[in-house]
């Protein structure tokens, strides 16, 4: 065990919030049992409080404990955990209204990262972790980036390098018998097809990502089709950035060139949404990744990024 995760397991048990890195994005993590601890998290990330929290756990066991372990949960956790992969079940009486925002149901995960599976182990209980930034802004996939939005606010940030997937958890809802997906991520619908029939959802639960306006950077975003890109880079007038997949044009003051594979894009999203951010522009301009299977995790982000 490194003393630095030692220390954050200390720190936890204090009360305390610790960054730590997932193979998602980068957690801010409170000991999910203290109500306490959780009403710091909640005010630091300025986050609404019927707005619920993801717990992870260091095993399928562990969160078994706090929502209900149906027959589509265990395949599920059989077959994708430890990993990017979130389910709201049925709660438990250990999962209490400061982590479910209110509701009857609770978001559960096991990460596979090995800083956070040895801090969980560590630790030794559940860890209530969403993104390490401020609420609605963009997620941090690097140690630095939680430092720049939380400064002071975190009393620990552990290191793990850049975030392996680089976009949040996938997150399927199993608290109403039939399994929705509420949130597109790594593990794509196809894949969880396989094990699990994915129904349309009548209503849902208030979770993680559900907001209209998410992971937005702070300079006024705009998604373009490919084929109206010249156009609104001829059309602009102020300082511009952009984030596209063809080389950079001369019109533009800041320019960053995306991959076109959609996890090599995902990957790389969240640090170039930062990174244009901080150019000191006054606009950016995204071109949109093709409808096509496998960007459906992408397109959620940016069309949470750049909803007006």
């Amino acid at each position: 065990m490194s003393s630095e995760v030692r220390r954050a397991a200390e720190i936890l048990g204090r009360g305390g919030l610790v960054a730590f890195p997932t193979e998602t994005v980068y957690g801010l993590g409170a000991d999910a049992s203290s109500g306490k601890a959780m009403a710091r998290l909640y005010a630091v990330k300025g986050r609404p409080a019927d707005h619920p929290v993801i717990v992870h756990f260091a095993s399928a066991l562990e969160a078994f404990k706090w929502g209900e372990a149906t027959n589509e949960a265990k395949a599920l956790a059989g077959r994708f955990w430890p990993g990017p992969l979130t389910m709201i079940l049925r709660r438990s009486e250990k999962a209490k209204d400061f982590v479910t925002g209110g509701q009857p149901s609770v978001g559960v995960r096991v990460p596979s990262h090995p800083v956070a599976r040895e801090l969980l182990e560590t630790f030794g209980k559940p860890i209530a972790a969403p993104s390490a930034n401020r609420f609605g802004r963009v997620s941090p996939t690097t140690a630095a980036h939680v430092r720049e939005d939380l400064g002071a606010d975190v009393d620990l940030v552990l290191e793990g390098g850049p975030s392996e997937v680089g976009i949040e958890s996938t997150i399927v809802d199993l608290s109403s018998g039939a399994a929705v997906l509420l949130r597109p991520g790594k593990i794509s619908k196809y894949e969880l097809q396989g094990l699990v029939e994915l129904r349309q959802a009548e209503s849902s639960p208030r979770h993680s990502g559900g907001m209209e306006r998410h992971y937005a950077p702070k300079t006024p975003a705009r998604l373009v089709p490919t084929h109206e890109l010249d156009k609104e880079i001829s059309k602009l007038k102020a300082r511009a950035a952009v984030l596209a997949f063809s080389r950079p044009d001369e019109r533009v003051d800041f320019w960053l060139r995306m991959p076109r594979d959609p996890a090599a894009y995902a990957q790389k999203l969240y640090a170039a949404l930062r990174e244009l951010d901080g150019g000191g522009c006054d606009a950016i301009l995204i071109e949109a990744p093709p409808a096509d299977s496998g960007w459906e995790a992408v397109l959620d982000r940016l069309r949470k990024a750049t909803a007006a």
